[in-house]
């Protein structure tokens, strides 16, 4: 009897201990890329689920749209800023399950903050005025790993975008319901 209490209370810590070790990483750094763009991201743990991420990159886009009528659809590699606080909430099952989490593999729900900013366009042959925008996107998403540091990410969501057309000479700003959908592959370092 002393055995199975003894053998029972054994695994009882080792299961907390194990529960104790799901947790998003210290800090993470990495390259992605998707059909619309190129982005580098930092994610920095806040909670062992919790972290923030920021992302400096550039969105591709063609756009026909009430800003751009006087343009022949004008292609553009515009530069993007977003802060995003993600929240992994199923790690500890994924551990428990001995499934991968390294690299902050899992599900995630996120509130996407993004900003184009007017600085400067690339590849804008009509040379289209720039008019920059901010978004806020509730967003819900995967990401898993393909090896030591290859990694993909899925999501999707909907939220609020507000256009700052004023400033690029436009009659007024404009806000609006925006989708957010992505499919990336990317490099962690």
């Amino acid at each position: 009897m002393r055995k199975i209490i003894v053998t029972l209370a054994l695994l009882g810590f080792v299961l907390v201990a194990k529960s104790q070790n799901a947790s998003v990483e210290k800090s993470t750094f990495g390259l992605q890329t998707g059909v619309l763009g190129i982005w580098g991201y930092n994610e920095s743990k806040l909670s062992n689920a919790i972290v923030l991420r920021t992302e400096l990159g550039f969105d591709f886009g063609i756009w026909e749209s009430t800003f751009y009528d006087d343009y022949d659809s004008p292609f553009l590699l515009t530069p993007v800023i977003v802060v995003e606080p993600r929240f992994y909430y199923n790690l500890k099952q994924r551990s428990e399950k001995s499934k991968r989490i390294d690299g902050n593999s899992g599900n995630f729900i996120s509130v996407k903050m993004g900003y184009h900013p007017d600085w400067f366009v690339l590849f804008n042959p009509d040379d289209a005025p720039i008019v920059s925008d901010f978004s806020i996107i509730p967003t819900w998403g995967i990401r898993r790993n393909i090896g030591k540091h290859l990694n993909y990410e899925a999501g999707i969501g909907a939220g609020y975008s507000y256009t700052f057309a004023e400033s690029a000479g436009y009659k007024e700003d404009k806000g609006e319901m925006e989708l957010n959908m992505h499919l990336r592959i990317g490099y962690r370092f």
